[in-house]
């Protein structure tokens, strides 16, 4: 872990003070990210935009709860680039382009039609592996997920192995 992301994840976790649940989920989502993107052979700083990205993937939901009493993924993606712009910029050592591709993901990591870019497939797949076990699944839902989200091999290998009676 770079001290960057030490950084990123300490803001967040005071971000997010008082939610313990939240807090745990981007930690685990970033620990897929990062593990999926490098087995995948993503170049550095491909895989240091997805683990950003990671960490502030659910930055818009404290927003949607206070604007709309939701925090369904279409608000999230809506209130959650500015809140990462923000944070990222305050803290300073990110590009505008790492900005840019950051706060794009973080704007369609709800969007699972047309993924396009290994850093956003990723992004996904390392969501799902915790969404899955964190709303319980079903065995049908787990190979929907599968036929439909899943593309990258090390993402497939982790979901097969995490949940085999689901394949």
């Amino acid at each position: 872990m770079n001290r960057k992301h030490l950084q990123l994840i300490d803001s967040m976790i005071a971000y997010n003070a008082g939610d313990a649940k939240r807090v745990q989920h981007f930690i685990k989502v970033y620990q897929f990210a990062s593990l999926i993107g490098a087995q995948e052979g993503l170049d550095a700083d491909t895989l240091f935009v997805l683990e950003t990205a990671a960490i502030v993937h659910d930055i818009g939901i404290r927003v949607s709860e206070q604007k709309y009493g939701s925090c369904d993924g279409k608000h999230q993606e809506l209130e959650g680039p500015p809140e990462a712009r923000k944070l990222l910029t305050s803290l300073g050592g990110y590009t505008p382009e790492q900005i840019e591709r950051v706060c794009w993901l973080v704007g369609h990591h709800h969007t699972y039609k047309d993924i396009e870019g290994a850093d956003y497939q990723i992004l996904v797949e390392a969501d799902f592996l915790v969404n899955i076990y964190e709303d319980a699944f079903s065995g049908p839902m787990i190979g929907n997920v599968r036929h439909r989200i899943f593309r990258t091999a090390s993402g497939l290998r982790l979901l097969d192995t995490m949940y085999p009676a689901e394949r």
